[in-house]
């Protein structure tokens, strides 16, 4: 059997694209003319006009009433004021604490002032007469002018020439402390207060 002489089947036409065109158009024209043939809603347009006028009426109905109401308010500002709507009178008040402050007499604690020798203030004690120096000229720096005394110690441990730094003589403890504030915030340290006289060192 020969294959290969057999005839292929026929082929379909298709459509021209003339044919298509002319299809599409025709469809086109028949959907314009149902739009164009719908008929008006007149039910919705004469809901429309009726809400509109209920809207216009109850406007004008307002307006007419808020007139009205000015008209039937009584005028106030009118009428003669008489003796019993007027306010009581305002009584005099009479503060009894003024009286009782101005004969009373107060007791206030004041510490009284501290007593006794003058303070002074030993920030260093050096067996180096440099090293008490040194502390002497940072103490300058600050604005504290100190003085250096030598004395000799008096225990066993503590014999020989000690040399002292001290500030003073200051009249309060509070001034004392004032100035060793001030040592302090310059980091120097270990400054105690003590009840001495110049004279006894």
């Amino acid at each position: 059997m020969d294959y290969a002489n057999r005839g292929r089947p026929p082929r379909k036409k298709k459509p021209s694209g003339t044919a298509k065109g002319k299809a599409r158009n025709t469809k086109r024209g028949a959907a314009s003319k149902s739009v164009a043939a719908r008929p008006v809603p007149w039910l919705i347009v004469i809901l429309a006009l009726v809400l509109v006028g209920l809207f216009t009426w109850f406007l004008v109905s307002i307006n007419g009433k808020s007139e009205e109401s000015e008209k039937t308010l009584p005028n106030l500002t009118k009428q003669p004021v008489t003796d019993a709507d007027k306010l009581p009178t305002k009584p005099e008040e009479r503060w009894q604490y003024i009286e009782e402050l101005e004969n009373k007499e107060v007791y206030v604690d004041v510490p009284e002032r501290e007593l006794g020798p003058p303070k002074l203030m030993q920030c260093g004690s050096f067996r180096s007469l440099d090293d008490a120096q040194a502390l002497r000229a940072r103490m300058a720096m600050v604005g504290l002018e100190a003085i250096v005394r030598a004395s000799e110690g008096t225990t066993e441990a503590n014999r020989g020439t000690w040399h002292r730094v001290i500030l003073g003589p200051y009249e309060t403890k509070r001034d004392a402390e004032r100035d060793r504030h001030k040592l302090q915030r310059a980091q120097i340290f270990g400054c105690q207060i003590w009840n001495w006289n110049l004279g006894e060192l």
